[in-house]
């Protein structure tokens, strides 16, 4: 791999003004130099992308189409090398990068079956008094030119959904990706460069958000933003990005409700899966487990039991269950955060404890809800476990976050199962499984502190583009 990127700006790899290293969260050792682009690289790519709508835009939807097929074919061919390069810039284990690769392949594959199908209709004008004599159509057309913030942990794959969408309703694209995981991103410019996109409609730059990001916010030529990230940062983008359109998801700290005579044997490895799946550093993370308190022992006792198997390593062991998460910082904090519940009379289950530049899987009991690794998103491989008596409580307390992304619901009784589903104030319920279940075309999004507008790429490219009327007077 070359160590010396370079931004790709106009359909032309271009060589950055200065440069930083980027260093592998598992062991710091230098990984690449990654270009720090400047106000002036990143108005070039602003510039390129403008010029690009126009052709884009008209480009035939069997086009759009063609190319995002061609992409999810040729990262079909380099599926072992994008998994490894997500692993090594990520920390995320090799199994766990695979999995993200086979999605990413998959979200392209919508994104070429949306660009198809973009849903036009006719408007029976003659339903109201006056609307005689008329023939009308609503069309979907570009919004223009979108720029697409990404965070570190679904590198490729978050990428796909903000990529895919945008191609697919014809809008060029100024990819920002995350400090720490921009090799994916230049990784799928190439890609995107061989399928046989015009040049301009993606631009990939890096640097610093204070320079870039709040380049691409403010700029009157950039139509829609999409983020995913913190919500400090999310609801800044928001105050300074004027009338563009928005799509902002922004974390959240999900929870689980168990109800009585739920079979917890059958749930555990789900359980423990979507509390320490890449280390917890997952929106939609189970973070929160709230048990009704017959089956209380059971639970921690079963995810205890599997947890205790999970092995930590380096990211490109193939035992690998557990890495480093992306940051010294990151440690520091979740740590804190447990000693913290600790402190208030939590009770430590396994873990707790550092391990290299990891935080071991950490299950905790008896939390105080208004401590930080209930109310706040931990983003860590911690998940804490409460119990409840009575069913209407248990709701009021995953409603009490100031999140809403998803939230799951084990439960035998249907009656519960519907008035969780009417009651919880989420994005998302899943009946009878975790919070962190997702398929890349379902509408994914939150509600309150976790963002507005909906991914998923159907509903994506709704939010993507302007509907336009046209009418005829006979």
């Amino acid at each position: 791999m070359d160590m010396k990127k370079k931004l790709f700006i106009g359909g032309e790899w271009v060589e950055g003004s200065s440069y930083k290293d980027l260093l592998s969260p598992y062991d710091r050792e230098v990984v690449a130099q990654i270009p720090s682009a400047t106000e002036e690289e990143t108005e070039q790519a602003v510039v390129s992308a403008f010029k690009a709508r126009k052709e884009l835009g008209k480009l035939p939807a069997h086009q759009r189409a063609e190319i995002l097929d061609n992409v999810s074919r040729l990262l079909e061919e380099r599926r072992e090398e994008a998994a490894r390069l997500i692993s090594q810039e990520a920390a995320k284990p090799i199994q766990t990068a695979r999995t993200e690769v086979a999605r990413s392949i998959m979200t392209y594959k919508f994104a070429s079956e949306e660009a198809r199908r973009i849903k036009n209709e006719m408007i029976n004008m003659d339903a109201a008094p006056g609307g005689e004599g008329r023939i009308a159509y609503a069309v979907r057309e570009p919004a223009g030119v979108v720029a697409a913030i990404t965070p570190f942990n679904f590198p490729m794959n978050l990428v796909a959904h903000k990529l895919g969408p945008a191609i697919a309703a014809g809008n060029p694209v100024i990819l920002k990706p995350a400090s720490q995981t921009p090799l994916s991103a230049y990784f799928i410019a190439e890609i995107f460069e061989k399928a046989g996109l015009p040049k301009g409609a993606l631009n990939v730059i890096t640097g610093k958000g204070s320079v870039v990001g709040e380049k691409l916010v403010t700029d009157d030529r950039i139509s829609v933003i999409t983020f995913t990230g913190s919500p400090e940062v999310g609801i800044a983008l928001r105050n300074k990005a004027g009338l563009k359109k928005m799509t902002l998801e922004l974390g959240s700290n999900s929870a689980v409700i168990i109800d009585e005579g739920v079979n917890v044997e059958k749930i555990a490895d789900r359980l423990v899966l979507g509390s320490f799946a890449y280390q917890g550093q997952v929106c939609i993370s189970l973070q929160r487990i709230f048990v009704h308190e017959s089956l209380k022992q059971e639970v921690i006792d079963a995810m205890k039991k599997r947890t205790d198997r999970l092995i930590f390593g380096h990211p490109l062991d193939e035992a690998t269950d557990i890495s480093a998460l992306i940051s010294e910082d990151d440690c520091s904090r979740v740590l804190s955060w447990i000693d913290e519940a600790k402190d208030r009379g939590a009770e430590v289950v396994c873990g707790g404890t550092r391990e290299g530049n990891g935080v071991l899987p950490t299950i905790l009991a008896d939390v105080p809800t208004d401590s930080s690794v209930s109310c706040e998103e931990v983003f860590g491989p911690v998940v804490h476990i409460n119990s409840f008596s009575d069913w209407d409580q248990a709701i009021i307390e995953v409603n009490s976050s100031d999140y809403g992304l998803q939230a799951g619901v084990f439960t035998n009784d249907m009656k519960k199962a519907f008035q969780a589903a009417e009651d919880l104030e989420v994005g998302g319920v899943l009946i009878n499984d975790i919070p962190t279940f997702r398929v890349d075309h379902m509408p994914y999004g939150g509600v309150k502190k976790s963002g507005f507008g909906r991914e998923g790429i159907k509903y994506a490219i709704e939010e993507m583009t302007e509907l336009k009327l046209v009418s005829f007077k006979k």
